[in-house]
């Protein structure tokens, strides 16, 4: 499903700027749009803490996956 692939290319790109604020000190998301509080800052953490709660069901619909798979 395509929306499960946008969630999961937008979660990675959260990942990856939490881990330059881990390792570095640096944000980007903030860098790029001109600070933490800026909007579009917001709008971008926002879509993509949905983003990792429309995750969350990727996980849910792996395991009954393999449960049906575990059932033949």
């Amino acid at each position: 499903m395509i929306m499960d692939r946008i969630a999961l290319i937008l979660t990675v790109i959260g990942a990856l700027n939490w881990g330059s604020i881990g390792l570095f000190q640096f944000d980007i998301v903030a860098w790029i749009c001109g600070g933490q509080t800026a909007l579009v800052s917001r709008i971008i953490y926002t879509v993509i803490a949905l983003a990792g709660i429309w995750c969350i069901s990727l996980i849910f619909r792996a395991r009954d996956s393999f449960e049906e798979i575990g059932e033949h």
